[in-house]
């Protein structure tokens, strides 16, 4: 073993020995003319200008206008009975007249006047086939102005079957000043007013 680790150790060195030597003839041997070359000059790379555009938020589409909303209905008239009563219209664009039966008093026994009407709502189902009409109710004024009893008159809703209802709903939301006989007020049957019912044409 030892003998062989001396041979490989020798012959490294004998090799290495001989680079040495060889090395400075081979640099001296070389083709020097090489270095006399004009050197090439390489040609500047250039880049192109990219201009470089930000993304924009795209705006949402602007949403469609709605729908023109359908006509306003026309609200349906109240008509009065009995001229010489006045009534007050709280609601607006909308004439309400009363038709009063004061059961045998008149107005000189003392003061009787409503102070509220309020309108009927339009019943859709006669809306929705265009059917106009009146109904005319029945009802008692309190000794606090409020009504009672309140019933269609038979025979005076044309067409029947459609403004009943409504026409009651209204009149119960009526307001009077009471009949005031010798100081005390008193209760007053027979009130009688006719709604009408028209269509905006």
């Amino acid at each position: 073993m030892n003998i062989r680790l001396l041979i490989g150790a020798a012959l490294a060195f004998v090799v290495t020995a001989a680079l040495f030597i060889i090395m400075p003839y081979l640099i001296e041997s070389a083709d020097k003319t090489l270095d006399d070359k004009p050197r090439t000059k390489l040609a500047d790379i250039q880049m192109p200008d990219t201009k470089i555009e930000a993304m924009r938020d795209s705006k949402p589409e602007k949403p469609k206008q709605p729908e023109e909303p359908p006509p306003d209905m026309e609200q349906p008239e109240m008509e009065d009975i009995n001229p010489d009563l006045e009534a007050v219209n709280m609601a607006p664009a909308q004439a309400l007249d009363m038709t009063n039966t004061a059961g045998g008093l008149s107005a000189s026994d003392g003061e009787y006047l409503p102070i509220v009407k309020v309108a009927p709502i339009y019943p859709r189902r006669a809306q929705s086939r265009g059917i106009t009409g009146y109904c005319t109710v029945q009802y008692t004024v309190t000794k606090s102005g409020t009504t009672r009893d309140i019933m269609p008159v038979e025979g005076e809703c044309q067409p029947p079957g459609y403004f009943e209802s409504a026409s009651v709903k209204a009149a119960a939301k009526f307001k009077y000043k009471p009949r005031v006989v010798d100081g005390e007020p008193i209760e007053v049957p027979g009130i009688q007013n006719r709604f009408t019912y028209e269509l905006e044409k």
